[in-house]
């Protein structure tokens, strides 16, 4: 029987070190963290930020401050800011009446002083949004996902929960931090997770979680189906429409909304940081639920209250993308524009359900190189999303077209991709790649 082969580990282990000499011990910690990122570098997934300022009445240009402190405009491809809204004149006025009104800060938690009235306008305007009885603030849509799992299923006895595996990193931080048995279902995988829901017995409390757009791949989940199966299984719903709210439906509330099913989700998780433009997240459901969530959640309790002047512009967003059909229907005429013209150019665009437009390159390192030429040759801004992001193979550039680009906007990029795919040696279509 041959030896077990030898594993050389990624990542030379610290030294043992003893606190008596702790110069010593720190360069051995600061050896270590730049081993890390070396491996970073290595693969090329070492995160740059560029340092962008963006300006009111310019997006979707923007001004780049470069390291060697030259400046240069660009265009920015990748914004989240899907319809423009952090740069809307209702929301700016609002923002600042609301600071001049009631200053900077809201001076603490929401239980301690920090409930002001207009996180409790925002909290009813979000719920009459979804159609629920209350809706509550976090900070970020992530707080909330995170927050909101962890405690619903440590709250509900012997809780099992049902997880689409492309969720996003914080629906997964909040079911880990539950402690709750989980189930992985294949990503939009029904009968998979039909499956999963009947190994469990009938009587315990179930909770699936999943997404209505998934914002890499741009994919739209079978959510009535999904609600369908929570029927006959006796499961709560818990949709995370970060990457729909403000884009789909008739007042702006969705996916669900859109199709018709928002009554039949029982929790909905959203974000004031993407389409409306400003920053927070939230969760919309039944009264009881939500102060469940409210008195059990650690993510909500101890964290210092959102500040009023975002609270005042995140309502005025939400409640002018209520009645205003203008930014989606332009927003989604210059998806499809853009769709149409990568598919004609043979750029091997994933075609898309939704509003996010991936683009396959396939690989860390020339994902990497893609934008940094992007930017460099053509003043085109697109962040590459890399490992752990995407699974390794699937680097890709994610675009972003907003009611905001123009028509000589969607033909520079287009130009600039052809360009950098030509340079680095990346097939297009019609040259016999299928992506």
């Amino acid at each position: 029987m041959s030896p077990p082969a030898v594993v050389t580990p990624l990542l030379a282990p610290i030294p043992t070190v003893t606190p008596a000499n702790p110069g010593t011990a720190r360069s051995f910690y600061d050896s270590f963290f730049d081993l890390r990122l070396q491996e970073l570098h290595r693969e090329g997934r070492y995160r740059v930020f560029a340092d962008l300022e963006r300006q009111v009445g310019r997006f979707p240009k923007a001004r780049l401050r470069l390291a060697d402190g030259q400046e240069k405009d660009v265009t920015l491809w990748c914004s989240n800011d899907y319809l423009g809204m952090g740069h809307h004149p209702v929301v700016i006025d609002a923002l600042c009446q609301a600071a001049q009104t009631y200053g900077a800060g809201a001076g603490g938690t929401r239980n301690i002083s920090g409930t002001t009235h207009l996180h409790v306008m925002l909290e009813e305007s979000l719920a009459d949004l979804h159609g629920k009885d209350a809706a509550l603030l976090f900070t970020s849509g992530y707080v909330s996902n995170e927050a909101t799992l962890s405690t619903l299923a440590k709250v509900l006895p012997d809780c099992v929960i049902f997880s689409d595996e492309k969720n996003h990193a914080s629906m997964i931080a909040g079911i880990r931090a539950s402690g709750a048995e989980k189930h992985i279902f294949r990503h939009s995988d029904l009968a998979h997770l039909e499956e999963l829901l009947a190994s469990v017995a009938r009587c315990r409390p179930k909770i699936i979680a999943f997404e209505s757009v998934y914002s890499m791949d741009g994919d739209i989940s079978p959510i009535a189906a999904i609600c369908d199966l929570a029927d006959k299984y006796g499961a709560l719903t818990y949709i995370d429409e970060v990457h729909a709210v403000g884009m789909y439906g008739p007042r702006g509330a969705g996916v669900a909304e859109r199709d018709g099913v928002m009554e039949r989700i029982d929790i909905i998780e959203g974000t004031l940081g993407k389409a409306y433009g400003v920053l927070g997240g939230y969760v919309a459901s039944r009264r009881g639920v939500i102060d469940v969530i409210r008195s059990y959640a650690p993510g909500f309790i101890f964290t210092t209250a959102l500040p009023p002047a975002l609270l005042a512009a995140a309502r005025a967003s939400v409640e002018h993308l209520k009645t205003s059909q203008n930014e989606r229907l332009r927003h989604q005429e210059r998806v499809q524009r853009l769709k149409s013209m990568l598919r004609a150019a043979g750029l091997p665009a994933v075609q898309s359900t939704s509003h996010i437009v991936p683009v396959i390159v396939g690989d860390a390192k020339l994902c990497k190189a893609a934008t940094d030429m992007l930017l460099a040759e053509h003043a085109i801004y697109v962040q590459p999303i890399n490992y752990p992001t995407v699974p390794r193979g699937g680097e890709r550039l994610r675009l972003t077209a907003t009611p905001l680009h123009s028509d000589d906007d969607l033909e520079a990029l287009v130009g600039a991709l052809v360009s950098v795919w030509s340079k680095l040696g990346l097939r297009l279509r019609h040259e016999g790649r299928v992506a």
